[in-house]
């Protein structure tokens, strides 16, 4: 077995917004993981087909705008916001955490990075955690992906 599928697994919010404190450059996969991810090298634009320059992540660094809130806030609403993409790309799709360099932008504006390390896996309580930070805020939100929209 290859150090990315033996990977630990956070199981708390708090674990990985510890991660987030701790490290600049730290994203957020939701894939099948690492060792098909890193066969693959790169993402592809769904639409086109071509190939894009790294594998397309979402950020979970804290951005200076956010001032001195609460990380753990930060990153289960970046949680939150691609929660739906495990139903949208299908069974075997979860989340989990990497060190990146950023190389571009994808279609969707979302970072493209390579120099992957593998950090851990999510565990769906984290998912379920986020959840319930973002219920308790004042406005309303819902994941990126809003089917009731029309």
């Amino acid at each position: 077995m290859s150090s990315a599928e033996q990977m630990p697994v956070l199981t708390t919010l708090e674990a990985l917004a510890e991660l987030v404190r701790r490290r600049h450059g730290i994203y957020v996969r939701w894939s099948r993981g690492p060792v098909p991810d890193l066969q693959a090298v790169s993402s592809r634009d769904e639409l086109t087909g071509v190939p894009l320059p790294g594998l397309s992540v979402n950020a979970l660094d804290v951005e200076d705008w956010w001032g001195g809130r609460p990380v753990r806030t930060w990153v289960a609403r970046r949680l939150y916001d691609y929660s739906h993409l495990p139903r949208v790309k299908g069974p075997g799709t979860r989340p989990w955490v990497l060190h990146g360099t950023e190389v571009g932008r994808g279609p969707d504006n979302e970072p493209l990075v390579h120099q992957v390390e593998p950090l851990g896996w999510i565990d769906a309580t984290v998912i379920d955690e986020a959840n319930a930070v973002i219920d308790e805020q004042p406005g309303p939100w819902g994941p990126m992906h809003r089917n009731d929209i029309a």
